[in-house]
């Protein structure tokens, strides 16, 4: 089948749930047999950049400021999609599919997929108007695809509480991920090996990210005799998403600790040194779909602390000890502190336990069959030409 994936910033994937997971789908459908085009803004992906892991990237421009930027670039995505044939449109996120009614009217034959990857509007960073469009968004990405997929299991029912709408649930996949060779970036940044708490997130209000800089300052402070504490750092892995003042002042707030360590965006091996390295995942966000950082850090058979949203209890409801509640540093800072004091053994169990869940559950291996199974389902005679050339 011929796929355009439209709503992601682009690929290959520098930062961002969204994007992480378009690029592994995509790749892995092209590994299937599919033809895939992942539609790209240009100051995200390189503009001469028109293939890449045998996905084909088109660039399309974007009117590149916080309210306009995702939807003009979708605009002008549907209609060049519309004009290629594809079989599959396959929309990520609520905002992007506001307008997949075009190729439902303009495009007839092409079959229209969504991923409700979040509920957007929860987001702090937007007005009531945007909140108002997203909300119209939620209602579009039920009402004009052929069939909408959702990330979490709490997203389904969602739909089915506001929409009344069955959706599929299919969860977002991680890669197995083998340990990182080398510790090149820890060492440009002073770190040392499992010595430092992390968090990997857009720095975002509705992440958290201004919560647990204060529980870890107060931790240092209400502890600064125990050797453990002493030598812990905090590293935060990520950038502003139109959020400058937001960062800002998370940097003023960070100031009164040398142990909290901002890294700006970082990927690839990079990346895969910091979770690979790290004590442990720290997530302390209010609003997700289904986070993809906390099932990479869970890959690298890592503990992880999250704070008791839906979609957190999902991924380790089976371990109390390492869930705090949302917005509240004075939990988040309690809980640092029991499990940065639990045995090693107790640590390393509950890292093994993460990583076959991972491996059990949310593996790509199990989640790229189920969206190729909603592909083959909305284009069943794309399957009967596949067995008549086989035949």
């Amino acid at each position: 089948m011929r796929i355009a994936m439209i709503g992601q910033k682009g690929m290959p994937a520098k930062y961002g749930g969204v994007e992480r997971h378009v690029h592994e789908l995509s790749v892995r459908l092209v590994e299937l047999g599919h033809d895939v085009t992942v539609y790209s803004r240009p100051w995200y992906t390189d503009k001469t950049i028109t293939e890449f892991e045998g996905v084909n990237i088109q660039s399309i421009n974007s009117i590149h400021t916080k309210h306009l930027d995702a939807i003009t670039h979708t605009l002008v995505s549907t209609i060049h999609a519309i004009c290629q044939n594809y079989d599959i449109i396959h929309y990520h996120g609520v905002g992007p599919a506001l307008l997949s009614w075009i190729p439902r009217i303009f495009s007839p034959k092409t079959k229209v997929i969504s991923t409700f990857h979040c509920i957007d509007r929860y987001h702090q960073k937007w007005n009531w108007f945007a909140r108002l469009i997203l909300r119209i968004g939620e209602r579009a990405t039920c009402t004009f695809a052929h069939k909408t997929i959702t990330v979490s299991k709490s997203l389904k029912q969602y739909c089915f509480n506001e929409f009344n709408v069955e959706t599929k649930y299919i969860p977002n996949g991680v890669s197995k991920q083998t340990k990182p060779e080398g510790n090149k970036i820890l060492n440009d940044f002073g770190l040392e090996k499992e010595k430092y708490l992390l968090m990997v997130s857009r720095l975002v209000p509705h992440k958290g990210a201004h919560l647990l800089v204060e529980a870890f300052s107060n931790l240092k402070i209400n502890h600064k005799e125990d050797s453990v504490i002493r030598d812990l750092k905090l590293v935060i892995v990520g950038g502003s998403a139109y959020t400058d003042d937001y960062v800002h002042n998370l940097h003023k707030q960070a100031g009164v600790c040398n142990d909290i360590i901002f890294t700006d965006y970082q990927s690839g091996e990079n990346l895969r040194q910091f979770f690979g390295n790290c004590f442990s995942l720290v997530h302390p966000s209010m609003n997700e779909g289904l986070p993809i950082t906390v099932l990479e850090a869970m890959s690298y058979s890592k503990p992880v602390l999250v704070s008791d949203i839906p979609e957190h209890l999902e991924l380790i409801q089976d371990i109390r000890a390492i869930i705090f509640n949302k917005n509240d540093v004075q939990s988040i800072e309690s809980k640092i502190y029991e499990f940065l004091h639990l045995p090693e053994e107790e640590r390393e169990k509950i890292g093994r336990r993460n990583l076959k869940n991972v491996e059990k559950n949310y593996s790509w291996e199990i989640v790229v069959p189920q969206i190729d199974a909603v592909y083959n389902i909305v284009q069943p005679n794309k399957v009967l030409e596949y067995v008549r050339t086989v035949v």
